[in-house]
Parts: C-alpha cells; sequence; structure tokens
C-alpha cells in the first residue's frame, strides 16, 4: 500500500496538482486518494529522500522547486558515474555472481515487454526492475566514494532510476523508450559479463540518451509543457 500511496503522490507532483512550493498536508493527500493517513504518513519521508518533498515547519513537507533542466544536467552526472562503475564491474575477476543476477534482471525487464506493449499496471513492476539493475552494477563496483557520489544525485527530483511516472506521456509513447532502454541493459551486461571495460563504461554513458528522450529532452532544450517522466 505505502508504495502504491509514494507513486500516486509522485504521479500528483509530475502532473502538477501539487505544484513546487505546495504543503503536503497528510489529511488532505490521505482524502484525495481515498486511503487512511497511516501509508501517506509513511510515504513522505521516502519521497523527501528521493528530492521530490522538502521539510517544511516542524514536521510538514512541501514539494520542493526544480526545473526539467536539473533533471536532465543530473541525469547525465548520473551516467557519466555508472559508467565508471559498470567498467570498475567488469574489470573484477570475482564478477560472475553479479552478472548472474543481472541476468535475472534482464529476464524481468524482457517479460514486462513481452507482450508488446507496457500497462500502467506495469508501472511499479518497471521501477523495481530498473531499481535493482542499477543497484547491482554500483554496488558490484565496491567502491563506497563511487556509490555514495551517485547516490547523492539520485536526491534530484525523477533522477533515481527507481523512480517513475508514466502519466506524462501516452503509453504507445513510452514503449519504444523503455524499449531502447531494455535492449541497452542487455548490450551493457553482455560487455561487463565479456570483461570488457570500456564497451561497458561507453554503452552505460550511452544509457543517457533515452533518460533523455523520457524527460522530453533533446539537445537540451526543455519541451515547452513536458514534465519529468520515466527514468532508465
Amino acid at each position: 500500500m505505502d508504495n502504491r500511496v509514494a507513486q500516486r503522490i509522485r504521479e500528483l507532483i509530475v502532473e502538477g496538482a501539487l505544484p513546487p512550493g505546495a504543503r503536503v498536508a497528510e489529511a488532505t493527500i490521505a482524502e484525495r486518494l481515498g486511503v487512511s493517513r497511516t501509508p501517506v504518513r509513511n510515504a513522505l519521508p521516502a519521497l523527501a529522500s528521493e528530492g521530490l518533498l522538502e521539510p517544511a515547519g516542524k514536521r510538514g513537507y512541501a514539494v520542493r522547486n526544480f526545473t526539467v533542466e536539473d533533471s536532465y544536467r543530473a541525469t547525465e552526472i548520473r551516467c557519466l558515474l555508472e559508467g565508471y562503475a559498470a567498467r570498475e564491474l567488469a574489470a573484477r575477476a570475482d564478477r560472475g555472481p553479479i552478472v548472474a543476477e543481472l541476468r535475472k534482471v534482464l529476464a524481468e525487464g524482457d517479460a514486462i515487454f513481452a507482450k508488446g506493449h507496457v500497462v500502467k499496471a506495469d508501472e511499479s513492476a518497471y521501477a523495481a526492475m530498473n531499481g535493482r539493475f542499477h543497484d547491482l552494477i554500483v554496488g558490484g563496483a565496491q567502491g563506497s566514494l563511487l556509490a555514495d557520489l551517485i547516490h547523492r544525485v539520485y536526491t534530484v527530483p525523477f533522477v533515481a532510476p527507481n523512480v517513475v511516472a508514466f502519466n506524462h506521456m501516452s503509453l504507445d509513447d513510452i514503449y519504444p523508450i523503455l524499449m531502447t532502454g531494455n535492449h541497452q541493459h542487455h548490450a551493457i551486461v553482455d560487455a561487463i559479463d565479456a570483461g570488457q571495460p570500456d564497451v561497458a563504461e561507453t554503452l552505460m554513458r550511452g544509457h543517457s540518451s533515452p533518460a533523455r528522450r523520457s524527460l522530453g529532452l533533446e539537445g537540451g532544450q526543455a519541451a515547452p509543457t513536458s514534465g519529468p517522466r520515466p527514468q532508465l
């Protein structure tokens, strides 16, 4: 329940129903979503850790001010750092167990797309799969400083790979973007498995291309009516 409530609050932020600076009151949100206050209370700190909310008052939260450009630039930095993580993992002689776990995650991704389209219900499954994929690569690099830097970037709104919001695009438009990301996941894991650090790093850095498209940005320019969208 808490995850579903957190996802719905994310969507309210994406849609602009909760604009930057707006106070997020437990009672008001609970009534709006038709749930009790408890799952809302549990969801708010998690959303604050993602950078979507910020403390306001003694125990309250407000929607954090951010722009699509903020998310775009942080996504670029994220992919650079994760590229280095992929390089480090591909160079490790003990990468086998991580590769095996990554293959399981790839199978989860393939299952999501096997029907040839995505539905609203795929949102949480994709978010969980994508989060595990990136976490395995970052953790597999076994660099605490690198992991700390990457997770600091994740606090910029809509940059963490396990944060998605399908609402701003039609499902037909989302499908090819996410499929591109899924194909890239396979290529990245193949390079890591083959012990090709240069290739793994290049592919992981290139993973920012579908992420830019999902944010509605091409060539560094924001689409005039676009907001943050699913991450890859």
